[in-house]
């Protein structure tokens, strides 16, 4: 949907998914995709940043436009 440089998010890239979700990847050090790629599940679309010497990436979903807790669609490790 989106892959390039946005403030505040610096170069960041977010990914359209089905049933209105869109998925926010910001901070990166590099992005690996460009706008209009597909891209598939598990696969590497960009390089975290730092900060401090510490990867640093700013994480979002969102759900018809609105910011919805990510903690009930990730699976823990």
């Amino acid at each position: 949907m989106f892959a390039g440089t946005l403030d505040p998010y610096g170069k960041l890239i977010l990914i359209r998914h089905d049933h209105g979700f869109v998925t926010a990847y910001g901070l990166n050090s590099e992005l690996l995709v460009k706008q209009g790629d597909p891209v598939k599940r598990g696969q590497i679309i960009a390089k975290s940043g730092e900060d401090g010497g510490l990867p640093r990436l700013h994480f979002e979903i969102r759900k018809d436009s609105k910011p919805v807790d990510p903690t009930k669609f990730l699976v823990p490790l």
